[in-house]
């Protein structure tokens, strides 16, 4: 399934806000928007505090249908908290504050979801109430029959995975996937990561031999889609075993999983436990290429080289085409890779609530530099503050007629300042 839209109601900094996604699947005319060359990826872009993890929960959660109040997933704050007046700290003002949050979404579902014949959407329908300091999830849409795949924790309908940002690959020799099954649903576990900062994720060396000796054909196609998801340049993975963990290879030097960078690790990390799970969820007969679903990722560009965050969309979004990705960054690189209708923004609205729009300014090939200073971002200059005042002095007097003003501004607008002697 992938997510056609979503409404949220007093959950965290959304008083009440709604936004379209884009995937592969969507009418772009009826929709209002013109065709993206990445149909399949949505950028939740916005400051510190915007709600964009926030977007990335909502959405996880709307995902679990009628399974969410059994799901094992903690609600932690989820419920708007409005920011008291300074002169008001009364029990009275405590009362006034809301006691629940809604999320309404609806997906678009496809030939593996399974759901009877004649639904066109599947809607969701989650609130979270709060008795004192206990937050509660329950879903009360009138209608749960289309979601009955959802209780099966080994059917390949509706899939759905998340990643947050403090993402950790658990150790092989620590790994019981035995104890996971028995603490948390199935579904659960695969976005677990967004609300358990603690929890890591599936590690590669934990699942994949099997499949090298019992399913070559499954494996060939996890080489193949591993190759195809870190591209030329970068350490390719071998299929090869080294004291119970996969070797990667670069221009001829072979580094174990463990002891690669943390940027390697951060993105092979959830990689991994995105194969793993589309692995055990692809229909019977299908290509991994071909299972359907929806992935977020927070922090996309977590630890990444500039080079490789100018690429890590486009690559998945090629090597993946049937997902839908919705992931989060701070990255001016991220956001000039893709096309305006790629990009959900989260901007300030009154007493610290978030608004979710999308700003129609062409933004697709822009250096770093020019993306910053446009609406996405919002900045008026890239330059440090003490350089900044400099220049604007030495402008004052440039305009005045002093040469050597003039030349100073030049080379301060060129080149770094030097340290003073």
């Amino acid at each position: 399934m992938y997510i056609d839209r979503i409404v949220l109601q007093n959950f965290r900094s959304f008083r009440k806000a709604s936004i379209e996604f884009v995937h592969s699947g969507r009418d772009f005319e009826k929709l209002g928007l013109p065709s993206p060359r990445f149909a399949n990826v949505n950028l939740l872009l916005g400051n510190n505090g915007f709600g964009k993890t926030t977007l990335l929960k909502a959405i996880a959660l709307a995902c679990m249908g009628p399974a969410v109040a059994r799901a094992g997933i903690y609600p932690y704050r989820l419920i708007r908290h409005e920011p008291r007046k300074a002169a008001s700290k009364s029990a009275a003002d405590a009362k006034s504050r809301p006691t629940q949050a809604g999320i309404q979404a609806w997906f678009t579902p496809h030939e593996q979801d399974n759901v009877p014949e004649g639904v066109g959407r599947l809607e969701s329908d989650v609130h979270v109430r709060r008795q004192g300091d206990l937050e509660e999830l329950q879903w009360v849409h009138a209608d749960e029959k289309p979601w009955h795949p959802i209780f099966s924790a080994e059917s390949d309908a509706m899939f759905f995975v998340g990643y947050g940002a403090s993402r950790r690959v658990e150790q092989r020799e620590r790994f019981d996937s035995g104890q996971r099954r028995s603490r948390v649903f199935a579904r659960a576990q695969r976005v677990q990561s967004l609300f358990e900062d603690t929890y890591s994720l599936v590690p590669l060396s934990s699942w994949l031999p099997a499949y090298a000796a019992q399913n070559k054909g499954r494996f060939a196609q996890v080489v193949d889609t591993l190759k195809a998801l870190t591209g030329k340049g970068h350490y390719q993975f071998t299929g090869e075993l080294e004291a119970g963990e996969y070797l990667f290879e670069r221009e001829g030097l072979r580094v174990p999983f463990p002891a690669l960078s943390d940027g390697y690790r951060a993105y092979l990390g959830w990689i991994g436990d995105l194969l793993y799970h589309v692995c055990m969820t692809c229909p019977p007969g299908k290509k991994l290429v071909e299972n359907c679903g929806i992935v977020m990722v927070d922090e996309i560009d977590l630890h990444l080289h500039p080079k490789w965050q100018m690429d890590v969309l486009p690559t998945l979004a090629k090597a993946l085409p049937n997902l839908q990705f919705i992931v989060t960054s701070h990255s001016p690189l991220i956001v000039g890779s893709l096309e305006w209708m790629n990009i959900v923004t989260m901007k300030a609205a009154s007493a610290q609530a978030s608004t979710l729009a999308r700003i129609r300014d062409a933004v697709h090939g822009l250096d770093a530099d020019q993306v910053l200073l446009t609406e996405f971002f919002g900045l008026e200059t890239t330059r440090a503050q003490g350089p900044r005042r400099a220049i604007k002095a030495l402008s004052l007097k440039a305009r005045h007629g002093d040469a050597e003003a003039a030349k100073r501004l030049l080379e301060q607008m060129t080149q770094g300042v030097e340290p003073a002697p």
